[in-house]
Formats: C-alpha cells, sequence, structure tokens
C-alpha cells in the first residue's frame, strides 16, 4: 500500500511540474472553496424564498465555485485544451443548476399545510 502512495505522490508531484501548478494549493483551493460555496448557495436560497435581491450571493456562489478553477488557467502553463473545454463545460453547467434550483417553487409537504389550518 504504501508503494501505491509513493506511486501516486510522485505522478501527482509530476503533473505539477509539468503544467506548473502546485497540487497542494490546488487541493487547499478546492476544498476550502467547496463550504463557502455551499453556504453561499445556502444564502441564496434563503434570500430567495424571502424574495430578497440575491445578486450578491449568486455572485459569491460562483466566486466561491471558481476559485480553484480560475487557478489553474491562471498559474498553469502548457496545459491541453481538453481541460479548459471541461472548465468550461463546469461553468455552464453550474450557472445552469443553480438557475434551475432557484426557479424551483418551494412544496410544502402536507403535514405543514394540515397545521397551518
Amino acid at each position: 500500500m504504501q508503494d501505491y502512495l509513493t506511486e501516486f505522490n510522485d505522478w501527482l508531484t509530476s503533473l505539477g511540474e509539468e503544467y506548473d501548478v502546485d497540487p497542494l494549493t490546488l487541493g487547499i483551493l478546492y476544498f476550502i472553496s467547496k463550504p463557502c460555496f455551499i453556504g453561499c448557495l445556502v444564502l441564496t436560497v434563503n434570500r430567495a424564498r424571502k424574495k430578497a435581491p440575491v445578486l450578491v450571493p449568486i455572485l459569491f456562489s460562483a466566486l466561491a465555485f471558481s476559485i480553484p478553477y480560475v487557478y489553474i488557467i491562471v498559474a498553469g502553463r502548457n496545459i491541453p485544451a481538453w481541460v479548459y473545454i471541461f472548465i468550461a463545460c463546469m461553468f455552464v453547467y453550474g450557472a445552469y443548476t443553480i438557475r434551475k434550483k432557484l426557479r424551483e417553487k418551494p412544496v410544502l409537504s402536507k403535514d405543514v399545510n394540515d397545521n397551518d389550518v
């Protein structure tokens, strides 16, 4: 098992050297950005339910989502074109799913409706 971890570490380090992207920095940015993204998304949904403006929380959600990918785009060198296409597809799909979730009407369960009457 130790051999596999060593090989994986060597492979990851070689990728970082080849593309000028530090794998540790990318991993830290990724794992820090996801809780921020989810928190901003929750704030966006709560504000949308209250019919309050949601532009700023959406912008913060987009920023939190994109931080690790922007790092790849800015710091990376000699990155294959398919990586840029993949990142663009993730941005488009992320925007689509966020918009879809925000446009859904919240459905109240039958138990909540019975208690209100």
